[in-house]
């Protein structure tokens, strides 16, 4: 039985920051990793360059989290994104910001943000146990136990760090969840969430690499419109990406409709009626000459005169009310009907996990078992793309510390 102040379960940037930060008293700090190595999910953020948090008002970070912000107030104003690039810094790590805040090492290298976090455990003296997945989990009397294929392990303290369910060949398989259940939390329905979409009968393949910024698009149920969003939006092979898609993609299902403004107009009813006076008038002027004039891409263009049947030689005074009526629908509510939601093979995060009612906000402290603490993904939080994940691991990994070391 190896004996410990504190025990974490899981070795991404969650678990080896509060270990990090535990190690400031002193205390006798393991690390349990399933993998062979650290940080396997970390290594993938932001394309392998680590988008480890973003510029500006840490008080804008709480617009970024969906429903649950209110939740993550206290652990972000206790531990902002200056002070997690402070932590970096003054082990020699340099950042750079991107025009959109965006917040890089200046390596672009994520392997760097996690060779800082093991040189700062291997300094603390942090034990970390590789091939160390946790079997079984109980709590008797004021003491946890904890059964690895690699033996047992005993401690008053258990922080559980072990992510969602997203990426799972990185070792994310939602092995919190049954730690939680086990002492009665509730886990919130998860699904894939920051992931692109799959469109059904997907007209604009051909279209895959055309980006639109801050593309105006609604979100459709029943036939009911349930939300409205900007961003930037990326057509790929299959569907729709970017941020604009990604960021919004937790509040969406299969069977929603999207309608897109490709044309980004502020009054779809005004644009309607100018572009209408506009072929009203062409005469001879060919449509696609006055489609051109927009602001879209010719090839884009192009394709959605092809897909409303215009012909390239079709004159604006050749131009019937109901092709026109298509074209004005095409350009300011194209619909694309949601197949699918990409899988936790794709997604960045869950969204869902052990829900936040039963957490202490402040400590992050477990409101049903004393001295066990759910910090980072597996909590039912996640935030938008672009360093907002990281941010919110690390700052309840920092509060949760803070709370042991009391």
């Amino acid at each position: 039985m190896k004996k410990y102040d504190v025990i974490i379960i899981g070795g991404g940037p969650a678990g080896l920051f509060a270990a990090i930060m535990c190690a400031n008293k002193k205390q006798r700090i393991a690390i349990l990793e399933k993998n062979k190595s650290c940080g396997r999910k970390l290594l993938m953020a932001g394309a392998g360059k680590c988008n480890i948090t973003q510029a500006g008002d840490i008080h804008h970070f709480l617009t970024c989290y969906g429903v649950n912000a209110k939740f993550l107030k206290h652990a972000l104003l206790s531990f902002q994104n200056e002070d997690l690039l402070n932590f970096f810094k003054k082990r020699g790590l340099e950042f750079m910001t991107t025009e959109k805040g965006k917040i890089f090492p200046k390596s672009l290298k994520s392997q760097d943000v996690l060779n800082v976090l093991l040189e700062e455990c291997r300094r603390r003296s942090i034990e970390i146990h590789y091939e160390s997945a946790v079997e079984s989990l109980v709590k008797e009397e004021e003491l946890f136990h904890l059964e690895t294929v690699k033996g047992s392990f005993e401690s008053p303290v258990v922080v559980v760090a072990t992510g969602g369910l997203s990426y799972p060949h990185t070792g994310s398989t939602g092995d919190g969840f049954v730690w939680a259940k086990t002492f009665g939390h509730k886990i919130v329905p998860t699904k894939p969430a920051l992931t692109p979409l799959k469109i059904k009968n997907y007209e604009l393949s051909d279209m895959s690499g055309t980006s639109f910024e801050e593309l105006p698009y609604t979100l459709w149920r029943g036939g009911k419109k349930i939300g409205a969003y900007q961003g930037d939006f990326l057509l790929t092979h299959t569907g729709v990406s970017g941020p604009g898609i990604i960021n919004n993609s937790r509040y969406m299902q299969s069977g929603d409709v999207i309608k897109c403004n490709f044309v980004a107009a502020e009054s779809i009813d005004e644009f309607r009626s100018q572009l209408t006076k506009k072929l009203n008038s062409g005469g001879k002027t060919l449509v696609k000459s006055v489609i051109r004039e927009l602001n879209l891409t010719k090839r884009f263009a192009d394709k959605l005169l092809e897909l409303c049947g215009i012909d390239e030689s079709l004159k604006c005074a050749e131009l019937n009310k109901a092709t026109r009526q298509k074209l004005l629908t095409t350009l300011t509510e194209y619909e694309m009907e949601v197949k699918e939601l990409g899988g936790y093979h794709v997604a960045m995060v869950t969204t869902g996990g052990v829900s936040i009612k039963e957490i202490s906000p402040k400590t992050m402290e477990s409101k049903k078992v004393s001295n066990l603490y759910f910090i980072g993904e597996v909590l039912d939080i996640d935030g938008d793309t672009g360093g907002y994940n990281i941010q919110a691991a690390m700052s309840t990994a920092y509060i949760a510390s803070q709370a042991i070391n009391k």
